[in-house]
């Protein structure tokens, strides 16, 4: 039952999130931003990881801007399509270093870009998503690349890891997302409305 049930969130989800107006959207995102560029975890970290956003999702993109002006160092994901799995390469330069990839995201150009040699490497990380529980659970797009890169997470013991945060509408919080044992959760969703610290919500 767990995927029929995922795939009826994620269309209910998007459907929602469709229906907002492009000025909505903009608004929403503007003060999104405002909002993570205000995290203690973002203003004392010297990496961190993007993503170039798609359709109707949060605009990322403006994010990442800002990212690159305050003098951060940028990773951003690169779908690979021999492993099916996301590779990360440094960028600073958006207009040369990077290109319509899968989906038609902008994705980094490998010929251009240096590889990151793992997750670890970034002390943030901005993670897209169709909808999020308070407690942090994150229900993807459905293709499990986020969870292949997350995954070596849950086996570190006292390793420091990225801050595992999630940018969406307030539309996109629900109360349950059917949840593998594996699955990792983000510490922080930040929405037009509020700043949600997830392990606060967590059950002891």
């Amino acid at each position: 039952m767990t995927q029929p049930l995922k795939q009826s969130v994620r269309k209910s989800i998007t459907a929602q999130r469709e229906q907002l107006s492009p000025d909505t959207r903009a608004t929403f995102s503007a003060t999104i931003t405002k909002r993570l560029l205000k995290l203690p975890e973002y203003q004392q970290a010297d990496a961190v990881l993007g993503y170039m956003n798609i359709g109707a999702e949060f605009a990322s993109e403006i994010w990442v801007h800002h990212a690159l002006a305050d003098g951060k160092k940028l990773a951003l994901p690169r779908v690979n399509r021999h492993t099916n799995q996301l590779d990360l390469y440094w960028v600073d330069d958006l207009e040369n270093q990077l290109a319509p990839g899968l989906w038609g995201i902008r994705e980094p150009l490998v010929e251009r870009c240096e590889r990151v040699a793992t997750l670890n490497e970034v002390e943030f990380a901005l993670l897209p998503g169709v909808a999020f529980t308070r407690d942090g659970a994150r229900l993807g797009y459905g293709g499990g690349f986020y969870d292949k890169l997350l995954a070596p997470l849950g086996e570190q013991h006292g390793t420091p890891r990225p801050a595992l945060v999630a940018a969406a509408f307030a539309l996109q919080i629900v109360e349950q997302i059917p949840q593998e044992d594996t699955d990792i959760k983000v510490a922080w969703i930040v929405t037009e409305q509020e700043t949600i610290a997830c392990a606060q919500q967590r059950k002891p």
